[in-house]
């Protein structure tokens, strides 16, 4: 029908994006706003765009051979995409359509100049912008001109980088459509760009304005460089401005910026607006949300806050699904913010006080120096977290000073025993249970779960350790001249769960290596049904007993695992295949206990040279005793570090085995489309399902939908309540021209190839690799075996990475910035794990 194929901008608003594209909505809903004054124009939408595309035959077949293409095949992709915006190009469109294209236009002005330009389905939404991806085309003249130009709007929708963009956000490419937005062109003075929130640190009481003379396309295009204006709270606090002078005055920028306030407000959210000037007065031709910012964790109140990043605590800084947040928060006492699918922890309160704020800077500064660089440029700020007097105790930080045991072995039997009967109990236990009895039992053991995570006794054990090796760093630096003593003195430690998993898989190769119809089988089969397989074949029995026997110890962990939505290796055991393969071609059999052996060997001769060269100080004798009970802390405690998290994993996997049972149940009954369902309700939620039988599914696909979102940002290490993403930095001069700075975890120097890893199921290391990825939490101790050296972009000095790092002898660096980025995968590298830092060789 004629009225779905043109419809007046002044027609639409954010309603209409399907018709007409997120780019014609929000010019119709600019249009609403009292005030504002845009262009006007008119839309040829999607219908006309669906209709139209149809009556090709050919562009079915097209659309198929694009979607069976490697996203990566560029060689494959560019000549395909051409191809079909050539023949979109040639489409002759129908009679009635141009005739309702001509009628626009004479109501318009036939001699007017107009810019035409796409605005698709996907485009400029909440979540995703899609900016620059398609075409638009100005001064066009006449609806003849302007017939040809829609028609190039919709083959730009096949462009290379609007078809890569769409594959690397999994979105169909039969699912966008797109509408074109035909605008009357304004004769601009000046144009540019405007942003509600600082685009770069996030901060939503900044207003940045970008402006070139004229009509500002090469601006937005990025072909000049304009004039740049910071607002803050309506004032400018700073300015580039060209040398012939200003293009805008000051009560322009400050009226520009007033504006930009109020569109904000009316779309709820901070924007991205382009704009012009016009015989002194301000024309808006787009405005669309920023997508790139960090959300703000809400607060009950008006005040200032700072917030620190959970995930870069726990090496886990990719989003989580709403039942995974709901479960860490109601696991932890600390009080929880969340924003962006991620956690947060609101030390406002701790840094309100003078000896709160001390304490924590001197906490942080020393376990993670880049989160604690950034928290102190926030508190540096004169009155952003005002001081109060020292009017009672500070709270205890996590981490803090507590008085240190005796070196005691039984007492890390006895810990770890009380928790393996507390889970066998809890597995026990929840047998019996469905329903809202199931999620009430689940919600009860918690508290047993933080009872044992928590108990004083298992804190003081592992904080012994930390304690000890942190003096024995430092008085080895100063007794002896030695960065980082403990380093060595901490191998092959006992009671590491976390190390021995790696070692155990290599005992899990060795039960493979026998039998090379099983090896075949894993090198040449689907991952998927590897346990079901291995029974067909000679030796099977065996192998799959050895797999067997290792998940039943280590497979309730998983990359992410304190997210409980995150699959276990018992889920998918073919995770496995790939490192058990790597094990077999380099490594001899016996690996596993040599390693041990070795370990214990260098942290003995360690300890032996040590003690001698204090021995000899004046006082030695006294000095020496002290250290050896210093080193018999960090050898007794130092490996039970690494056990509650395993047995708070541990516990998850026995909800998280009754929650599936649970969902299967659900969706049996239809309540749930699928099982997965459960992942996106908090655990409240949750309970109410199980109760009324009844879910939300506008809820559920809302949730997915943010997921998929929140997946795409990069979560900051320190937040502040105005959305400023803070970034630390390192404060030293002691590292070479040319190398990248971090914190030194484990000590020692290696040289040897780069390899970049984002995802471990994509490892493919050699003996003598390094490793460089975003983050390592335990489920990465596997490939620990084979490296020779790490390298993380997130991580502290105990943090997991760095204790197995230390245990195996494997220089580290952690949180290198961007490393990922900044060292090419293949490079040769040198890796300084004792004074913190990477040299790129060649």
């Amino acid at each position: 029908m004629r009225e779905q194929w043109v419809v007046g901008l002044d027609e639409v608003d954010q309603g209409w994006a399907a018709l007409v594209g997120g780019k014609g909505a929000n010019l119709g809903e600019l249009m609403r706003i009292d005030g504002v004054e845009v262009p006007d124009g008119f839309c040829v939408t999607t219908t006309a765009f669906r209709q139209v595309l149809e009556r090709e035959p050919w562009i079915d077949g097209w659309l198929d051979r694009l979607a069976g293409l490697d996203p990566a095949d560029r060689a494959a992709i560019g000549p395909l995409t051409a191809e079909i915006r050539r023949r979109i190009e040639n489409i002759v469109l129908p009679a009635d359509l141009a005739a309702a294209i001509e009628a626009a236009v004479a109501a318009l002005g036939v001699q007017a100049a107009y810019a035409v330009r796409s605005s698709a389905t996907a485009e400029d939404l909440p979540t995703a912008s899609f900016a620059g991806q398609q075409d638009s085309f100005l001064d066009v003249v006449g609806a003849a001109s302007i017939e040809r130009h829609l028609v190039r709007c919709w083959a730009s929708l096949f462009t290379e980088r609007a078809v890569a963009y769409r594959q690397r956000r999994a979105i169909d490419h039969r699912a966008v459509r797109m509408a074109v937005v035909v605008q009357r062109m304004v004769p601009a003075r000046a144009a540019g760009v405007m942003f509600t929130a600082d685009p770069i640190t996030g901060n939503r009481r900044i207003v940045c304005v970008e402006a070139a003379a004229g009509l500002g396309e090469a601006l937005v295009a990025g072909r000049v460089n304009g004039e740049v204006y910071r607002l803050r709270d309506g004032q400018i606090v700073d300015r580039t401005v060209s040398s012939v002078g200003p293009v805008l005055t000051d009560d322009q920028v400050r009226r520009l910026a007033e504006w930009g306030r109020r569109i904000e407000a009316h779309f709820g959210r901070p924007q991205d607006i382009e704009w012009c000037l016009a015989d002194n007065e301000f024309q808006f031709v787009q405005s669309r949300p920023i997508t790139t910012l960090f959300p703000i964790p809400p607060a009950d109140d008006e005040d200032n806050h700072v917030y620190l990043s959970v995930g870069h605590q726990q090496m886990m800084t990719e989003a989580m699904r709403p039942l995974g947040l709901s479960f860490w928060q109601m696991t932890t006492p600390a009080p929880m913010a969340e924003a962006g699918g991620r956690l947060f922890v609101d030390v406002t309160r701790r840094v309100g006080t003078p000896a709160g704020r001390a304490a924590m800077l001197a906490a942080i500064g020393r376990s993670d120096p880049l989160t604690g660089d950034a928290l102190r440029s926030v508190l540096e700020r004169d009155g952003f977290i005002p001081l109060r007097p020292d009017d009672a105790a500070p709270e205890p930080l996590p981490g803090g000073e507590v008085p240190m045991l005796d070196p005691d072995p039984g007492l890390v039997t006895e810990l770890i025993a009380r928790t393996q009967a507390s889970i066998a109990t809890a597995e026990r236990e929840i047998q019996p249970f469905t329903g809202p009895e199931l999620l009430d039992f689940i919600q009860a053991d918690l508290q047993e779960l933080r009872r044992i995570l928590f108990d004083r006794q298992s804190h003081q054990a592992f904080m012994t350790a930390m304690q000890a090796a942190w003096w024995l760093n430092e008085h080895g630096q100063n007794w002896l001249g030695e960065k980082n003593v403990a380093d060595i003195l901490t191998q092959s430690v006992p009671h590491n769960v976390t190390s021995e998993m790696g070692l155990a898989l290599l005992d899990v190769a060795d039960a493979i290596r026998p039998h090379p119809a099983v090896i075949a089988l894993l090198e040449t089969s689907p991952a998927g049904d590897v346990l079901d397989r291995l029974t067909a074949v000679p030796g099977g029995g065996p192998a799959r007993a050895a797999i067997v026997e290792w998940l039943d110890r280590y497979g309730m962990r998983c990359v992410g695992e304190i997210d409980i939505t995150r699959p276990r290796w018992s889920e998918q055991p073919g995770a496995l295949v790939p490192v058990i393969l790597s094990n077999l071609k380099n490594f001899e059999p016996g690996e596993a206990a040599r390693r041990v052996e070795r370990g214990r060997q260098a942290a003995r001769a360690k300890e032996q040279q040590v003690l001698e060269r204090v021995r000899v100080r004046p006082g030695g004798a006294a000095a020496a005793e002290e250290m050896k009970l210093m080193i018999d802390r960090v050898r007794t405690f130092i490996g039970y570090r690494e056990y509650p998290k395993y047995g708070m994993v541990s516990r998850y996997f026995v909800y998280k085995e009754a929650l599936l049972r649970e969902a299967d149940r659900l969706t049996r009954a239809g309540v749930l489309a699928e099982p997965a369902d459960v992942f996106f309700l908090t655990f409240p939620e949750l309970q109410t399902v199980a109760r009324t039988g009844s879910v939300d599914r506008a809820l559920l696909d809302r949730r997915r939908s943010e997921f998929e979102s929140y997946q795409t940002l990069t979560p900051p290490r320190v937040l502040t309540s105005d959305g400023e993403a803070v970034t630390g930095r390192y404060r030293r001069d002691d590292v070479p021209a040319g190398a990248l700075a971090g914190l030194p975890v484990s000590a020692g120097t290696v040289e040897g190839r780069a390899r970049v890893v984002l995802d471990m199921a994509d490892a493919d290391l050699d003996p003598g690799d390094i490793l460089i990825t975003t983050a390592t939490d335990p489920s990465w101790t596997p490939l620990f075996v084979t490296i020779a050296g790490l390298i993380t972009e997130v991580g502290g000095l105990m943090t997991h990475g760095a204790v197995i790092a230390r245990e195996y002898g494997l220089p580290a660096v952690v949180g290198v910035v961007d490393a990922t980025r900044l060292i090419t995968d293949g490079q040769r590298i040198r890796v300084n794990g004792t004074d913190g830092w990477v040299q790129v060789l060649s």
